[in-house]
């Protein structure tokens, strides 16, 4: 397949066959015209809802006969009366009893024939009177499927995959859970798009990665594009556990009794060192960029401290670099489903993607701008491309100020050192909230105000030479915007929205399966400081993200921190600080020691993408100094809370 270029692309879908389908839901008059929209014109109450066991061909809890995962399937049945085929969006996911999926912790539940009665959030209720069949998935190892949870690996991947496989004619599946039964999938065309939140959408960022064949698009939300980026940092532990803790989370209680050799494989794997083992490479989609077929619809909140933002820039520039065909939401919550910041849009243009993708209707949104995003709570704008054209990275390098320990950033190279010590206690909003005073814990690094609005989109890296004091470090680099604004309050329990009582409805409903849920509303803060990317990294990988080594106190080490992929405009009148710390509380795990470290600014810098790179940096930072600032404490959101180890599928 040749290599495409970053900018959207888009397949001829639309097939004589689609056509005629078409034409029979039509009136004589409209059926001339290309279809545009699915309209809603099969019966939800009287669909199809059947379940079946596909073959996955793996023998994970080692009880010596294949694993088969559960498949519930809702579908129109006006077609399969009229031997016509629908496409598929599936969902599969370890959520659907353990845990709950979507704002209101919804569950499968069913009925005496072991039908699905409920079928978790409003894809079915929606789409299924559209044309379409809904499937959700059980992953390996949850609720009513066999095999084991193996987060992320192999046996994650193959449940899903194995359906795609099915839907298609290359799986085999059984009408029940130990019979002998064949299942065949005669009702579709196999034509295949997986959505999802967080691991939900992990797992269809996983099997676009394998490269299968009938998965036609994705649509992963707030998903992981490496699992070891979940757990570690460029060495920097982000939780206190491992995936053994999230795999024992999820396991059904039969898959707990079987599968103590899958959990110690995973114990084994993922060494709180944070090096580098083969159970990360399998767990790694982003080297596996180059196999995906399928179309990408990425969902992610700027400020999602549980599934982070590096998972986005270093999936969405794989994807680029490999000519896949794609579309980006970005908002300023945290880890939520855009069904609950931006429900009327997003159910909208969710609807016309899949007609697009599935059904290959002409509607126009392969047309329009590639991003969307969120300036202020509920305030959106668009971008062409993204980043967009003209984004360039500028070095920005810190230097001494005027005042002692309250330093400046700019693009001449700096002089002299700054000096920290790593107070585990603190975090980047201690740091941000003091960045006009010296205080001991951070080195502190400010522009001049803006003239103009400045805008950064896309990844920044901060390269610091550093002294340690101890055998072990951890660094922190913080880019923070400094001035007052409304910002979605991210760091409250809605991570930024607030869910309300009133419902509205997306869809048929059923006695057993409501397609009403609450609405919801931002929850916004006023701020003095908004925090626009994080890095983090034990000081002890200088020489390789692979693997960390004991530090020597009193020798100089250079390395360079990742930060997250983000989209931001620093307003006139505001300036862009950088902060680079020792532990970011909450975030990250404190290393063994507490160091001092001494910062060589003349060897230190910060590469940030700015939207006409380093000429727009210098226009807008031209202008006089301005006053000292009050060194008075800065108000913004609340402490970090403590970091999730479960990449959720509900709030």
């Amino acid at each position: 397949m040749p290599k495409r270029t970053r900018f959207t692309t888009w397949r001829p879908l639309a097939t004589a066959a689609t056509a005629a389908l078409v034409a029979t839901l039509l009136t004589p008059a409209a059926a001339d015209a290309a279809p545009r929209e699915s309209r809603p014109v099969h019966s939800y109450d009287n669909a199809i809802r059947e379940a079946v066991w596909v073959d996955t061909g793996l023998d994970g809890d080692r009880d010596g006969k294949a694993d088969r995962v559960a498949v519930d399937i809702v579908r129109p049945r006006e077609p399969a009366r009229q031997g016509r085929k629908v496409p598929v969006i599936m969902d599969a996911s370890p959520y659907y009893s353990c845990c709950g999926r979507g704002n209101e912790s919804q569950k499968k539940t069913y009925d005496a024939n072991g039908d699905v009665n409920q079928m978790p959030l409003y894809y079915d209720n929606y789409f299924v009177p559209r044309g379409y069949a809904f499937v959700g998935v059980d992953l390996a190892g949850t609720n009513r499927s066999d095999g084991c949870v193996d987060v992320g690996g192999r046996s994650d991947i193959q449940s899903a995959k194995a359906v795609v496989d099915w839907l298609n004619g290359r799986a085999k599946a059984y009408t029940t859970r130990t019979g002998t039964t064949r299942a065949k999938a005669a009702w579709t065309n196999g034509k295949t798009g997986m959505i999802g939140k967080s691991w939900d959408g992990t797992i269809a960022n996983g099997v676009a990665a394998t490269g299968v064949e009938g998965l036609k698009t994705i649509v992963p939300i707030s998903a992981i594009s490496s699992w070891y980026d979940y757990y570690f940092q460029q060495g920097a532990p982000l939780y206190d556990s491992g995936p053994e803790w999230l795999s024992d989370y999820v396991n059904s209680p039969d898959a707990r009794a079987k599968c103590a050799a899958v959990q110690q494989k995973l114990v084994d794997g993922a060494p709180r060192t944070g090096d580098w083992t083969p159970l990360w490479t399998e767990r790694d989609y982003v080297r596996a960029a180059r196999k995906v077929k399928a179309s990408v619809f990425l969902v992610h909140g700027m400020q999602d401290l549980n599934v982070r933002m590096k998972h986005v820039g270093q999936w969405w520039d794989a994807l680029a670099k490999n000519g896949v065909e794609r579309k980006i939401w970005l908002s300023q919550t945290g880890h939520v489903d855009p069904f609950d910041f931006r429900r009327a849009t997003w159910v909208e243009t969710l609807h016309r993607w899949f007609d697009h993708e599935l059904k290959g209707y002409d509607n126009g949104v392969d047309r329009e701008p590639m991003a969307d995003i969120e300036r202020a709570p509920d305030r959106w704008t668009t971008s062409k491309t993204w980043p967009p054209n003209g984004t360039r990275a500028a070095t920005l390098r810190p230097d001494r100020g005027a005042q002692a320990g309250v330093g400046t950033l700019g693009l001449h190279r700096g002089h002299g050192t700054a000096t920290f010590t790593d107070d585990p206690k603190l975090s980047e909003t201690d740091w941000a909230a003091q960045i006009d005073k010296p205080t001991p814990e951070k080195a502190g690094f400010v522009t001049r105000q803006l003239t103009r609005d400045l805008r950064l989109s896309g990844s920044s890296e901060v390269t610091v030479t550093a002294t340690p004091s101890t055998p072990t470090a951890h660094l922190s680099a913080v880019l923070v915007d400094i001035g007052p604004a409304t910002i979605r309050d991210y760091a409250d329990a809605g991570e930024g929205i607030t869910t309300l009582t009133d419902r509205t409805c997306w869809g048929a409903s059923t006695a057993g399966d409501s397609s009403c849920f609450k609405e919801t509303k931002a929850k916004t803060a006023g701020v003095d400081y908004t925090i626009v990317s994080r890095g983090w990294a034990d000081l002890g990988n200088h020489a390789s993200d692979l693997a960390g080594g004991p530090l020597t106190p009193g020798k100089r080490y250079t390395i360079t921190l990742d930060l997250a992929a983000t989209d931001h405009v620093v307003p006139k009148g505001h300036r862009l600080a950088l902060i680079v710390a020792g532990t970011d509380q909450g975030l990250i795990d404190p290393p063994a020691d507490r160091p001092e470290l001494t910062v060589d600014l003349s060897r230190t810098s910060a590469r940030v993408p700015f939207v006409g790179g380093a000429a727009a940096f210098t226009r807008t930072t031209t202008g006089a100094a301005a006053a000292t600032p009050d060194a008075t404490p800065l108000d913004g959101v609340r402490d970090p809370r403590t970091a999730h180890r479960v990449p959720e599928g509900s709030q």
